[in-house]
C-alpha cells in the first residue's frame, strides 16, 4: 500500500523538496543547493542522494512510495523530456527516465510553473476546481493552466507562458523575450514601474512617487493614501491586467483564476483594479470565472509535484 510520495521543486540557487502522505500532507520540507556548475550534471545525482537517504533516515520501504514528483525552470512536455532550461545549464534530455534511473522510483516531471499550479488546484487558491489559471505576477508574469484536473503543458512544454501574449502595438521598449508590447510589460512589478513612469513624465501634477526611485508596492501604497496620480497608474495597471486575463480566459474558460507573486500581496484592491477592464474583454461564457488569491507560496512546486505521483 503506497503512503508517501515526494515533491521536488528545482530552483536557480536551491532545490526544495518535500515528503508528503497521500492525503496531500507535508510531513517534512528540506533544501539543498543547486549545483549548476558543469551544465547542470550534478543536480539529479544530488537529489537522487538526498531522497535515497530520508528513505533511509525514515526506515521506508520503496513499496510505500507511489514516487518523485519534480519541477524544472524551463520547457519541459508531458513525457517529461526537458527541451531547454538555461539557467541550469541543461539542453534536451528524458528528465523523468534519467531521474529515475538514480532514484529507482516511478518519476513524473513538469514545468516549475505548470507544477506549481497543479500545487495551487490541489490544496491551495484554487482548491476544489478542475479548471484553473495560476498567474504569477512578479518581475515578469508567469502562467499555468490546470484543465481537468491535469496540467496543460502543450507540445513542447511551453504551454502557460501568458506574459508573452502580444497585448499591445506599437511598444517601444523590447520584452525580455526579444517581441514588444508582451503583456508582462505592463502586468508585471517591472511594468507597474514603467506605467507609472510614462505617467509621470506626460503630467505636471504632484506625487509623492515624483522625483524618487519607486517600486510597484510605492505605487499601491500611494494609491491607497489618496495620491491621485499613484491612483490614475493603479488603473492604468489595472486596465492592461484585466485585458490580459480576459484574452487567456476566453481561450481557456477556467473555473477560477488564481493570482499569486509580489503584486498579489495588494490583495483585494488588486480585484477591484483588473475586474471592470476584464468584464469588458472576456467572451460572454467565460465571464463567470472566479478570482482568488494563491495561498501556498514558495511551496506551491513542492506540493503540485507531490500531486503528479499521488493518485
Amino acid at each position: 500500500m503506497k503512503k508517501y510520495a515526494f515533491g521536488v521543486d528545482i530552483g536557480g540557487t536551491t532545490v526544495k523538496m518535500g515528503l508528503f502522505n497521500m492525503n496531500g500532507e507535508v510531513l517534512e520540507v528540506w533544501e539543498i543547493p543547486t549545483v549548476t556548475e558543469d551544465k547542470g550534471s550534478r543536480i539529479l545525482p544530488d537529489i537522487a542522494k538526498s531522497i535515497r537517504g530520508k528513505i533511509a533516515e525514515k526506515n521506508l520501504s520503496d513499496d510505500e512510495i507511489s514516487g518523485v514528483g519534480i519541477g524544472a525552470p524551463g520547457a519541459v512536455d508531458g513525457e517529461g523530456v526537458v527541451h531547454q532550461a538555461v539557467n541550469l545549464g541543461w539542453t534536451r534530455f528524458n528528465l523523468k527516465e534519467e531521474l529515475h534511473s538514480m532514484v529507482k522510483l516511478p518519476v513524473k516531471a513538469g514545468n516549475d510553473a505548470n507544477v506549481a499550479a497543479l500545487g495551487e488546484a490541489w490544496r491551495g487558491g484554487g482548491k476544489g476546481y478542475a479548471n484553473m489559471l495560476l498567474v504569477t505576477l512578479g518581475t515578469g508574469v508567469g502562467g499555468g493552466i490546470i484543465n481537468e484536473g491535469k496540467i496543460l503543458s502543450g507540445s513542447t512544454g511551453s504551454g502557460g507562458e501568458i506574459g508573452h501574449i502580444h497585448l499591445v502595438d506599437g511598444e517601444p521598449d523590447a520584452c525580455g523575450c526579444g517581441n514588444h508590447g508582451c503583456f508582462e510589460q505592463y502586468a508585471s512589478a517591472t511594468g507597474a514601474v514603467r506605467i507609472g513612469r510614462r505617467v509621470l513624465a506626460a503630467s505636471q501634477k504632484e506625487s509623492v512617487l515624483r522625483g524618487k526611485d519607486f517600486s510597484c508596492k510605492d505605487i499601491f501604497d500611494a494609491a491607497k493614501a489618496g495620491d491621485a496620480l499613484a491612483t490614475e497608474i493603479a488603473k492604468q495597471y489595472g486596465e492592461y491586467l484585466g485585458k490580459g486575463l480576459a484574452i487567456v480566459a476566453s481561450v481557456i474558460n477556467p473555473e477560477i483564476i488564481v493570482l499569486g507573486g509580489g503584486v498579489s500581496r495588494c490583495g483585494d484592491m488588486l480585484f477591484d483594479l483588473l475586474k471592470p477592464s476584464f468584464e469588458k474583454y472576456v467572451f460572454s461564457g467565460c465571464r463567470d470565472a472566479k478570482f482568488a488569491l494563491a495561498e501556498l507560496g514558495n511551496d506551491a512546486g513542492i506540493y503540485g509535484a507531490a500531486k503528479m505521483v499521488i493518485e
